[in-house]
């Protein structure tokens, strides 16, 4: 009988924030993501530096640690392009030190969309290329391939589920939502609806995010979470095999601050479960080849991790998200026919999800998550200055172009 494991699995993200950008900028200054002011909040490079002292730094010295100690413990890592750029440009003993934990033999990269995108909801061919691309690139750092992949915010449908099984991806990882569970649990391996050789792993959200929200949070009432009650209610599915742990890497650090003692919590959570012989932790590709799926699960609606209604509308919920986004994609052809790699860079980078989330209108605790996350006044600062660049795309499409017959 298998031991019963642990799959923790962290997203490693940063986006290319979008700088105050100026309609009196546009066919001037194609600058749109580097902001010079340094006391501005949608500075990238002081961004990144300040969550790497807060949370790369610290938490990869932590997941070393474990790794060299318990040779059973293992974690599983998606790490976007965008981040991959901005680390090699700004930290390059973060890269290092990510580089350190793939090497241990412990640690799996899981594949997803290099520009941390919704392109599955937009253009497939658009979306392959930044599968691709992202395979590439970790391919390239770090010396893996990819196996299991995750879409982008954990947007999963059916349709993308046959999509990664023709790719030939060996599993896919899914938010395990309650509506779509029903009475069934996310601490089982299942397989997608429609699919053949790919096997589905569900997040045990309540979990996880007791860690990637709830931790610090003196208004909980479970307030404040120690090592022994977070095993008590692990140990309540005892007779289930796995226990998902998805969230963002920056839960640790950045998200929650090292004050509230969560790095002191991760680590003896780890050593005390391991402590237990018949406790493990797997790699995503490890609880696959571990457990059998136990029939199949099926999500026509897109799924999401994000929001209370787990779906598309953090990003695509009201005019300005979807208009933001049907400008962009419209610009899909000329942008390519250019074969300008800056500008198809921009564009890019211009399609990162974190852009259409920042426009999200969603009020009381929904609307509180996204304005923590904004680096803008409002949402609708965020639209002026994305549609700005947006406009100075168009205009350097039409010089290189030198026709006014662009799409969209």
């Amino acid at each position: 009988m298998s031991k019963r494991g642990i799959t923790l699995y962290l997203h490693v993200h940063q986006p290319f924030r979008v700088r105050d950008y100026s309609v009196f900028d546009t066919a001037i200054d194609h600058n749109y993501f580097v902001e010079h002011d340094p006391l501005s909040g949608r500075n990238n490079e002081k961004i990144f530096n300040k969550v790497a002292d807060k949370s790369y730094r610290p938490m990869n010295a932590l997941l070393q640690k474990l790794l060299e100690t318990h040779p059973e413990f293992k974690v599983s890592l998606s790490i976007t392009g965008t981040f991959l750029e901005q680390a090699e440009q700004w930290a390059p003993d973060v890269i290092e030190s990510f580089q350190r934990l793939v090497k241990t033999g412990q640690v799996e990269i899981v594949a997803e969309t290099y520009y941390h995108s919704l392109a599955f909801f937009y253009s497939r061919n658009e979306f392959e290329a930044q599968v691709k691309a992202h395979q590439d690139k970790i391919r390239e750092l770090f010396g893996v391939e990819t196996s299991v992949f995750r879409n982008t915010e954990l947007s999963y449908n059916d349709e993308l589920a046959q999509w990664a099984d023709g790719y030939g991806f060996k599993g896919i990882l899914a938010e395990g939502w309650d509506p779509i569970l029903d009475w069934r649990s996310p601490n089982f391996v299942y397989q997608p609806e429609g699919t053949k050789n790919i096997a589905l792993l569900l997040k045990n959200y309540k979990l996880s995010d007791d860690l990637a929200f709830r931790f610090s949070n003196r208004n909980w009432e479970e307030w404040p979470l120690t090592t022994d009650k977070y095993l008590e209610w692990m140990g309540a599915s005892y007779d289930q095999p796995l226990i998902n742990l998805f969230m963002d890497y920056e839960t640790f650090g950045e998200h929650q601050w090292a004050d509230t003692g969560i790095f002191d919590f991760f680590e003896s959570f780890v050593q005390r479960w391991l402590s237990d012989p018949h406790h493990t932790f797997y790699t995503v590709s490890e609880a696959i080849d571990s457990n059998e799926p136990q029939g199949t699960i099926s999500m026509p609606a897109t799924v999401t991790w994000a929001d209370a209604e787990r779906d598309l509308t953090a990003w695509l919920g009201n005019s300005m998200q979807q208009e933001a986004m049907q400008y962009l994609y419209a610009l899909e052809s000329d942008v390519l026919r250019t074969q300008d790699l800056d500008l198809i860079s921009d564009w890019r980078k211009l399609q990162t999800s974190d852009h259409a989330y920042y426009m999200c209108t969603k009020w009381f605790t929904d609307g509180d998550v996204h304005a923590y996350f904004s680096p803008y006044s409002s949402p609708y600062d965020a639209f002026l200055y994305y549609m700005n660049a947006i406009r100075d795309l168009r205009w350097r499409l039409h010089e290189h172009h030198k026709t006014g017959a662009l799409n969209g």
